[in-house]
């Protein structure tokens, strides 16, 4: 079976299984990390609750990537990679150590936060680093299959991390002790992907030139003329463009459900406040992991039988809608975790697909800077979903209106990506030094 032979292969790649060891130990970190500042600044009593709080929250922490992260795309095709993956990690070993130093001495107040937002900035600026470095270590032909294995496997391993700092707030007393020790954890993670990313030589992972020094001035000029040059060639290239907007679209709408699930789990189907809130999130959270895991296997063996990548982008919007559709017909918590599985295998394998597309039809000049503009995309969809959550839905997160709303948004979106060209443009390749 060839997706078999492929996963034998991929283990047999020293590069593939280094990039994935670093990916599965920093998300563990990420999952540790999202559960301490969750239980801080959501799953407590005192903690937000109206729809416009928890929404505003969710983009203040994605907003710094949105707006920085495109220029980050340009140093990821101009440092080399290998570096970018030690140093920003022991940074958010730094950031790790500093959060539990503030929340031991002065509690948890507006330094913790602008940390945690640092931290999230340099946790997608590395995503990004990984998703550009993997084409160095992997044969074009089995770049479906490791897209499908990489970011799933780094979701599950982002999973078991929350499953962890759960477990830890069973283990350990209640309040400031357990996410204490959640932080540090994710601390201890991310510097063992650091250790892990040292292992590669120097230029092993790209880019395929690095830039020299020069005056900042002038060198922000030139990251600024690298994205604009990036952003032209994935449009004019025409595939790996329109693949970026199906998926901060669906990012959008995904985003949406995301907040009513997490204000449903506090206010709708537990009492506010109450440490159930959390136990029912993380019921949402598991489901939608079965849908992950799901999707590493179904996108290798059911897109090359619809016919490509591109159909089964379509086809993961049309089940996206359909789950949309459930709760837009009921709202009750065996409705919402179905919905949420659903979700969570069309959102990964449509990530998947737009994973492979944007790696295979875009030259390895600009790769860097296609995934950073990616991860930018992705993060406004969010932002974006956080603006209409906190407008459209009630503090209990339930609204048939929105869930309607969703339901044709994913349609149309389907009908709109379905009927264009799935065949990129041919486009010459400047050289690196233009970025």
């Amino acid at each position: 079976m060839r997706v078999l032979h492929e996963l034998r292969a991929l283990a047999r790649s020293r590069g593939f299984r280094l990039l994935l060891a670093i990916r599965l130990t920093s998300q563990s970190g990420d999952g540790l990390f999202a559960v301490g500042l969750a239980t801080l600044f959501i799953f407590s009593p005192q903690g937000l609750d109206t729809a416009g709080a928890v929404a505003g929250a969710l983009a203040a922490l994605l907003l710094p990537f949105t707006v920085i992260g495109p220029w980050a795309g340009v140093l990821l095709d101009r440092w080399r990679r290998r570096q970018v993956l030690v140093v920003g990690n022991l940074v958010r070993v730094g950031l790790g150590a500093a959060i539990v130093v503030l929340m031991l001495t002065r509690g948890v107040g507006t330094a913790v936060l602008v940390l945690a937002l640092v931290a999230v900035s340099v946790n997608r600026f590395l995503l990004a680093g990984l998703s550009a470095a993997l084409p160095r270590v992997v044969e074009a032909s089995m770049l479906t299959t490791a897209n499908s294995v990489t970011p799933s496997l780094g979701s599950l391993a982002s999973g078991a991390g929350g499953a962890i700092g759960l477990l830890l707030g069973w283990l350990l007393p209640s309040g400031m002790v357990q996410d204490v020790a959640a932080v540090g954890l994710a601390a201890g993670a991310f510097g063992a992907a650091a250790l892990v990313a040292s292992r590669f030589g120097a230029d092993e992972i790209g880019p395929a030139g690095h830039g020299e020094t020069m005056p900042l001035v002038r060198e922000l000029r030139r990251v600024g003329r690298g994205l604009v040059a990036g952003a032209r060639y994935v449009h004019a290239r025409g595939t790996p463009g329109r693949a970026l907007l199906v998926m901060s679209a669906h990012r959008l709408l995904y985003g949406v459900t995301l907040i009513a699930s997490l204000l449903m789990s506090r206010n709708l189907f537990t009492d506010p406040g109450s440490e159930g809130g959390l136990a029912v999130f993380s019921s949402v959270l598991l489901a939608s992991g079965a849908g992950f895991a799901g999707a590493v296997v179904l996108t290798p063996l059911l897109s090359p039988r619809l016919g490509g990548v591109h159909r089964w982008i379509v086809c993961c919007l049309v089940v996206a809608a359909s789950s949309q559709a459930l709760l837009w017909w009921q709202v009750e918590l065996w409705v919402l975790l179905v919905a949420v599985a659903l979700l969570g295998l069309t959102a990964q394998g449509a990530k998947i697909a737009v994973d492979t597309i944007v790696h295979r039809d875009t030259s390895d000049t600009f790769r860097g800077r296609a995934f950073t503009l990616y991860d930018a995309l992705y993060n406004a969809g969010f932002v974006v979903a956080a603006v209409a959550a906190s407008v459209a839905l009630p503090d209990t997160g339930a609204s048939a209106t929105v869930f309607a709303l969703l339901t044709a948004g994913y349609l149309g979106c389907a009908l709109w990506y379905g009927t264009r060209a799935h065949r990129p443009v041919v486009v010459p390749d400047p050289p690196a030094a233009t970025g």
